[in-house]
């Protein structure tokens, strides 16, 4: 065979691999799209494949079904909340985990669908174990970082683990209407406050 017509196979080969690329990132784009406008029920199979305007054998050939398709929106949205913690780190003098706090509930406000396929619905991604995802081992790390200032003696780990779930739980009940709005300061100051007091008990 030519160099010429080697050339051509390789540049063939690309443009096929860039091209089911972004079939791939416009299925979950999509899929996205759809949950935020109408709740994670409307997403299906059927009605991905009419948006995207492919045959759902070819969607098949992407994702297996629905749950393969969460399940990549969640881990693309942990990349974003990744980015989005990164971005938020305060300048010198200021509380990286207020700074922390403040642009993770930010985040599941505003993106209340994304938030539910990352926090929420049932997935086989494998938290915490060695097998866990790079952007989900990018978000915690944030958190990890915020948290470290104030921890003392304690586990950190633990204590990130700690901080998440009491955001998480914060989030999703704002979400479900279940907080009172007038409050959203009151009890962010709460909790950063026990955190910080804990590390303050801690010291001899």
């Amino acid at each position: 065979m030519s160099s010429s017509a080697r050339f051509c196979g390789v540049t063939i080969q690309n443009r096929r691999e860039r091209e089911r690329a972004e079939r791939h990132q416009l299925i979950i784009d999509t899929a996205r799209d759809l949950a935020e406008a109408e709740g994670w029920d409307a997403v299906t199979t059927r009605r991905l494949a009419e948006k995207v305007e492919y045959s759902q054998p070819v969607l098949y050939s992407h994702f297996k079904g629905k749950d393969a398709i969460v399940r990549a929106v969640a881990i693309q949205g942990c990349g974003d909340l990744a980015r989005l913690l990164r971005k938020a780190r305060p300048s010198r003098g200021q509380s990286r985990l207020r700074a922390a706090a403040e642009a993770y509930l930010e985040f599941a406000r505003e993106r209340p669908a994304l938030y539910d396929a990352m926090f929420v619905q049932q997935s086989d991604i494998p938290w915490g174990t060695d097998e866990v995802p790079q952007e989900l081992l990018d978000a915690f790390g944030e958190l990890v970082a915020a948290v470290e200032p104030v921890r003392g003696d304690r586990d950190l780990e633990a204590l990130t683990e700690v901080f998440w779930s009491s955001l998480h739980g914060i989030a999703t009940l704002m979400q479900g209407g279940r907080l009172r709005p007038a409050h959203d300061k009151t009890r962010l100051d709460l909790l950063l406050g026990a955190l910080s007091l804990a590390q303050d008990e801690d010291r001899p």
